[in-house]
C-alpha cells in the first residue's frame, strides 16, 4: 500500500505540475549575450508583419542591419518574436520584444530554425536607442530595464539594466565582451 501511495503521490504531482508554465528570464551579462548570439547589431525596423504558424502567432520584424558588431549579417534580415496580433486576436509572451517600424536598437541574434534570427535573450538581449532632441546624443535602454529578471547570484528578481547609456561607451562595452569571447575561444 505504502508503494501504491508513493507512486500516485509522484503522478499526481506530476499532473499538477506539468500543465503549468512560466517565463523566468535570469540575469545575462554583456559576456554571456555575446556568448550566446550568432550576430549583433544595430538595426532599424522598416515593417513588421504578423502570422499564423503551427497554431501560434508569430511577428516577423524586417530590419535593416546599420552596422554588424559581430557575424557575417546581410543587410536586411527578418527577427522572428513569438506573439503578436492577427485580426481582433493578439497574443503576448512576456520578456520577448516587440518592434515597430521606425525602430532603433543594438540586438544580440540567434539563427532560427524556422529561419531568419531571435533575439538572445529576448528582453536581455534587446538595447533600444533614443537620440536626444536637444543634444542629439544617443542612448541605449535595455527592454529589460524594466522588466524583472531573476539574479542568480541574490535568488531574487530585480529590474536592474541598462538605462540611458551613451551609445558609444555602450557600444565600447559590446565590442570589448564578444573580443573577449573570440579570446576564449581560441
Amino acid at each position: 500500500m505504502r508503494i501504491k501511495n508513493q507512486t500516485f503521490l509522484v503522478l499526481a504531482t506530476m499532473f499538477v505540475t506539468a500543465p503549468l508554465h512560466a517565463s523566468t528570464l535570469a540575469r545575462l551579462s554583456l559576456d554571456q549575450l555575446a556568448w550566446a548570439a550568432d550576430g549583433v547589431a544595430r538595426l532599424h525596423c522598416s515593417s513588421t508583419v504578423s502570422q499564423w504558424e503551427n497554431g501560434s502567432i508569430w511577428t516577423l520584424a524586417t530590419v535593416d542591419v546599420v552596422e554588424s558588431m559581430k557575424g557575417n549579417l546581410p543587410a536586411q534580415l527578418i527577427v522572428r518574436v513569438p506573439g503578436g496580433r492577427m485580426g481582433h486576436l493578439t497574443a503576448t509572451v512576456d520578456g520577448t520584444p516587440k518592434f515597430s517600424p521606425g525602430d532603433d536598437a543594438i540586438v544580440f541574434l540567434e539563427r532560427s530554425r524556422a529561419g531568419g534570427y531571435s533575439v538572445t535573450g529576448w528582453v536581455e538581449g534587446t538595447f533600444r536607442i533614443s537620440r536626444d532632441p536637444q543634444t542629439s546624443h544617443e542612448t541605449v535602454t535595455q527592454d529589460s530595464s524594466a522588466f524583472a529578471v531573476f539574479d542568480v547570484a541574490s535568488h531574487a528578481f530585480r529590474v536592474e539594466g541598462v538605462r540611458r547609456m551613451p551609445l558609444e561607451q555602450f557600444r565600447a562595452r559590446v565590442i570589448a565582451a564578444i573580443a573577449r569571447r573570440q579570446e576564449k575561444s581560441r
